[in-house]
C-alpha cells in the first residue's frame, strides 16, 4: 500500500473546473514569446486569489512561486515547469473560446500547461503536510522564440538550489488518459538561421541583365534538403527545414534580394557542427555559382531535453498511481525542441508527455496547426501527476 505521501489527491470538480476555465482564458488571450504582460499579471492575479503570498516576477513575464512542505525540514527542492507562451498563427479550431487576437494561438498547449500548472500548486499546498522540501512552479514565458525564457531562468539563478526539475507538455498523437515517457535524449537541440541572397535588378523582360536572387534562392531550398537526406546516417536524427522566403515586389522586376530562414534540429553535438558547416558551404557554393552572395546568421539554441533514468521512474510511479499502470506508455522522445533543455542541463530532470487526443475524432491536429486543440478531460491527469511527481520526489529524496 501506497505511503501517506504517495496517495493521490483526487482533483474535487471545483478545481478541476477552475483550472478549465484558466486555461479558457488564456487561449482567449494568448500572447507571443517575451510579450506575456497580461498572461503574468492573470497568473499572478488567479495565484494569489488561491491563497499564495509568495507569487513573484522572474525571467521578464514570467512567475515563481514556493510550496514548503512542512513534514519536516528539509532543504530539497524541485522544480515543476509551465510555460505560458503563444504563436503567430491564426486560429481556426472553432472552438467557442477562440483566440481573441488575431493571427495569435495556443497552438501548443501552452495554456493547459500554465492551467495545469496552477492546479498542481494547489493539490500540492493542501498536501504540504505530507512532504518535506520545496517545490517551485515556474511560470515561465517564451519557450517559442528568442530570447528564449529557460535561457533567462538559468541566468536569474533559479535554479542554483534545486535538485531536480519536471516538465510536462500535451501530446496530441497520445490518446487522452495515458501519460508517455522515457529515458534519454527526448527532444531534439534546435538552432535558428537566417540567410539574405542579394543578386541584381533587372527588367522581368530581360533577367540576362541581371541575378534573379528568387531563382538562387529556391536551389538554395532545394539542396539544403540533401544534407539530410544524402549526408547523414539515417540513425542520427537531424532535421533542416525552410519556415520563410521572403523576396520581390513588382511583377515585372527581378528580384535583387530575398531573405530565407529556418531551423536545424540534432540529437548529437558532432551532427550539429556538421549541419552549421554544411549549411555555409551549400549556401555560399550556390550562391557563387549563380554570381551572387549570401550572409548567413546561425544563431545556437536549446539543446536537447534529457530525460534521467531516475526521474523518468518517479513519473512512471506517479502515472501509475493516477491513470494506472497500463496507461503509462514507455515511449520514445520527438524531434520538437524545448528549452525545458536548459533545465535538464542543470538537474536532474524529466519531460514527460500527456495524451491530449480525443479517440472519437478522427482528424489529429498537430502542434503549431491553426486547428490544434486539446481534450481538456486529459488535463485533471496532467495536474495530478506533476503534483505526486514532485511529492514523490521529496519524499523519497528522489528514491522509489
Amino acid at each position: 500500500m501506497s505511503r501517506p505521501e504517495h496517495q493521490v489527491t483526487a482533483m474535487e470538480p471545483s478545481l478541476e473546473r477552475r483550472m478549465i476555465d484558466i486555461r479558457r482564458h488564456l487561449h482567449r488571450n494568448p500572447e507571443l514569446s517575451n510579450e506575456e504582460r497580461e498572461t503574468q499579471a492573470y497568473l499572478k492575479q488567479v495565484l494569489e486569489e488561491a491563497g499564495f503570498e509568495n507569487v513573484r516576477p522572474v525571467a521578464g513575464f514570467g512567475l515563481a512561486v514556493d510550496i514548503v512542505g512542512t513534514a519536516s525540514p528539509s532543504n530539497r527542492k524541485v522544480v515543476i515547469r509551465a510555460d505560458i507562451d503563444a504563436l503567430p498563427i491564426r486560429e481556426a479550431s472553432g472552438v467557442e473560446f477562440t483566440s481573441q487576437r488575431p493571427g495569435v494561438m495556443h497552438a501548443c498547449g501552452h495554456d493547459a500547461h500554465a492551467a495545469m500548472g496552477y492546479a498542481a500548486a494547489v493539490l500540492l499546498d493542501r498536501q504540504k503536510q505530507f512532504f518535506s522540501g520545496t517545490v517551485r512552479l515556474i511560470f515561465q514565458p517564451a519557450e517559442e522564440a528568442e530570447p528564449l525564457g529557460g535561457r533567462r531562468v538559468v541566468a536569474e539563478g533559479l535554479l542554483d538550489d534545486v535538485d531536480a526539475a519536471i516538465g510536462i507538455h500535451v501530446d496530441p498523437y497520445t490518446p487522452a488518459g495515458r501519460i508517455a515517457v522515457g529515458a534519454g535524449p527526448y527532444t531534439l537541440a534546435c538552432d535558428i538561421f537566417d540567410v539574405v541572397v542579394t543578386g541584381n535588378s533587372a527588367h522581368a523582360a530581360k533577367p540576362s541583365d541581371g541575378v534573379d536572387a528568387i531563382a538562387v534562392a529556391c536551389s538554395m531550398v532545394t539542396e539544403l534538403q540533401k544534407i539530410v537526406s544524402r549526408e547523414i546516417d539515417p540513425y542520427d536524427p537531424l532535421v533542416v527545414s525552410i519556415t520563410g522566403i521572403e523576396g520581390g515586389g513588382a511583377y515585372n522586376v527581378i528580384a535583387p534580394e530575398v531573405r530565407l530562414k529556418g531551423t536545424i534540429r540534432s540529437g548529437h553535438e558532432e551532427t550539429r557542427q556538421k549541419a552549421w558547416r554544411r549549411l555555409r558551404q551549400v549556401l555560399e557554393g550556390i550562391a557563387a555559382a549563380h554570381d551572387a552572395s549570401v550572409e548567413v546568421n546561425l544563431q545556437r539554441g536549446e539543446p536537447p531535453v534529457v530525460n534521467a533514468p531516475e526521474m523518468v521512474d518517479i513519473v512512471r510511479h506517479a502515472g501509475a498511481e493516477v491513470v494506472g499502470r497500463d496507461h503509462v506508455l514507455n515511449a520514445p522522445g520527438w524531434t520538437a525542441a524545448d528549452d525545458f533543455a536548459f533545465y535538464s542541463e542543470r538537474c536532474p530532470s524529466v519531460y514527460f508527455r500527456l495524451g491530449i487526443r480525443n479517440e472519437a475524432i478522427d482528424a489529429i491536429y498537430p502542434l503549431h496547426h491553426p486547428k490544434f486543440h486539446v481534450d481538456e478531460t486529459a488535463l485533471p491527469i496532467g495536474a495530478q501527476v506533476l503534483a505526486a511527481a514532485a511529492r514523490r520526489y521529496l519524499a523519497d529524496q528522489g528514491a522509489v
